[in-house]
């Protein structure tokens, strides 16, 4: 297949799930396939970023949309620009007249069998009626994710414009996956949130994977005996919630149990919320070259996340690794996972404090239940996973034709 894969915003550095898996994916498919990477993203021009992004991906096509919004004072007259709009923030700040003309000329050429929209965020710049099938590749229930976050929130103004965003993108999410030929999925969650806003035939469910061969090397050291690690990128709402809720409300309790534990948050740019937290027994790492270090030295993988949508990579990464992980339900959702034998499931704060406690303290129930969850990640390695995304285009393909093929065919 010719395929054309549209990414809003920059695909490297790989410092976000959603990169990994669209990395991984993309590397997939080129092996077997023709492939054409456009990558578009905010700010001027960076000619160290396209020539990274062509390395990577030979023939990719880039384009530098809006002046950069490096301020906090920029961002907040971006969005006030863009309030009136009936689209939500996170779909219209990645919307540009050029790139929109570059994609429906592209679909107009005849250049690619199928093409595929990376996250919601890029679909206002697909025409309605393209000349190719067109499938959006869904890594969140977006909308499902904002009600989240506006829910957990704890600045007023902020959780006003979260409500309102929400609103905007359940609207508009309902009306967008409906316009695509065909949707992928990460989860049969996913998939049954979305079956009110798309039939069931319209759309696969492309499960996440993990690089094994990378994360089961970081396995094979040996961890630090009291080390509990949350990863993710600390800019992002839910990540930053997780981590306050985890130390103001289950760290002091695990504390009071073993005082030898250290808790390090490692992601990039941590919000002020999450730089506050920082403490003796607490390291916020920032920005780093690699998560692999902090996978091998971790007793223990927290996901104390109560805001998210999709799937978590880092979890799979992090059990990949044959590390321990205690996770809420929100942060194991969407994962073929089985709290009490891949990990711990607790929602209360006492309960992931106790669970935490009792796998710094017991070692050999630690390393049970890692090598358990080792197990069920290495089924999910991305060679075995992009087939499923390959049928998920040729769905799209075949479903187009026989549409054309019916139309062809009805009497005059």
């Amino acid at each position: 297949m010719r395929i054309l894969w549209v990414k809003a915003g920059k695909l490297l550095p790989l410092d976000t799930g959603g990169k990994i898996r669209s990395y991984n994916l993309l590397r997939q498919l080129r092996a077997r396939h023709d492939v054409t990477l456009l990558s578009y993203y905010p700010g001027a021009r960076d000619a160290a970023y396209e020539t990274e992004i062509r390395s990577a991906f030979p023939g990719a096509i880039t384009a530098a949309i809006s002046p950069a919004r490096d301020t906090p004072a920029r961002n907040a007259l971006h969005y006030a620009v863009r309030l009136p709009l009936g689209a939500p923030y996170a779909v219209s700040k990645f919307t540009a007249s050029h790139v929109r003309r570059l994609v429906r000329d592209i679909l107009s050429d005849a250049y690619c069998d199928v093409a595929v929209c990376d996250f919601l965020s890029a679909s206002l710049n697909f025409p309605s009626g393209a000349a190719v099938p067109c499938v959006l590749f869904q890594h969140n229930v977006e909308s499902l994710l904002w009600k989240r976050q506006a829910r957990h929130e704890p600045n007023l103004l902020k959780r006003l414009l979260f409500q309102l965003e929400a609103v905007k993108m359940d609207r508009y999410e309902r009306a967008t996956v409906a316009r695509f030929d065909h949707v992928i999925a990460v989860s049969q969650h996913d998939h049954d949130v979305m079956t009110s806003m798309i039939p069931a035939d319209r759309m696969t469910i492309v499960p996440t994977g993990v690089d094994l061969a990378r994360y089961k090397a970081a396995g094979s050291q040996p961890a630090d005996t009291y080390n509990v690690v949350f990863l993710g990128s600390m800019d992002w709402e839910a990540n930053v919630d997780g981590a306050e809720y985890f130390c103001l409300e289950i760290w002091p309790r695990v504390l009071a149990r073993v005082p030898s534990a250290r808790f390090q948050i490692v992601g990039r740019n941590p919000a002020p919320r999450v730089r506050r937290l920082a403490s003796e027994s607490v390291e916020v790492t920032g920005t780093v070259p690699s998560v692999l270090p902090f996978l091998a030295g971790a007793a223990v993988i927290a996901v104390p996340l109560r805001i998210g949508g999709g799937t978590r990579l880092k979890m799979f990464e992090g059990m990949a690794a044959g590390r321990a992980t205690v996770s809420t339900s929100v942060g194991a959702e969407g994962l073929d996972v089985v709290g009490g034998r891949d990990l711990i499931l607790a929602d209360r704060p006492d309960a992931f404090a106790d669970a935490l406690v009792t796998l710094l303290t017991d070692p050999a129930r630690r390393d049970a239940l890692g090598a358990a969850g080792a197990r069920r990640a290495a089924q999910y390695d991305w060679s075995a996973v992009i087939g499923r995304f390959e049928d998920a285009l040729a769905r799209a393909c075949d479903s187009r034709a026989g549409s054309e093929l019916a139309v062809a065919g009805a009497p005059a």
